[in-house]
């Protein structure tokens, strides 16, 4: 029986080839049914590429204020009180209470009182 299948062990072998092939080319991280969570993650990433490119350049324009060549006074001043926990008199200072957490509920079970009858040993 083997020696009648000998001549067809490389063609179930290329066709199960070609169905491995095809399934990963449809459902594999790369395939054909993957291609929108794809472009969600690069539009996700290219969304956090912008605002860290915004963040770099916010950084850029203030570490050139607080450079030796131009030295921006407000910007040193606010860094100063910003490490060390001051504040100027001519400061307006408000100070903000935390609201207290809502009181937790707690579930109790309501038992019917059974009538308790006395009887006699």
């Amino acid at each position: 029986m083997l020696d009648r299948m000998k001549p067809y062990r490389v063609t179930a072998f290329l066709f199960l080839a070609v169905v491995y092939l095809s399934i990963q080319a449809l459902t594999g991280q790369l395939g054909l049914l993957s291609a929108h969570a794809r472009a969600e993650a690069l539009t996700a990433k290219e969304t956090e590429a912008a605002r860290l490119d915004r963040e770099r350049e916010d950084l850029e324009v203030r570490v050139r204020h607080l450079s030796d060549d131009n030295l921006s006074r407000d910007l040193l001043e606010e860094r100063a009180r910003a490490l060390l926990g001051y504040s100027d008199p001519r400061d307006v200072v408000v100070e903000v209470q935390a609201t207290p957490a809502p009181p937790k509920l707690m579930l109790q079970a309501v038992i019917p009182a059974l009538p308790f009858r006395n009887q006699g040993c």
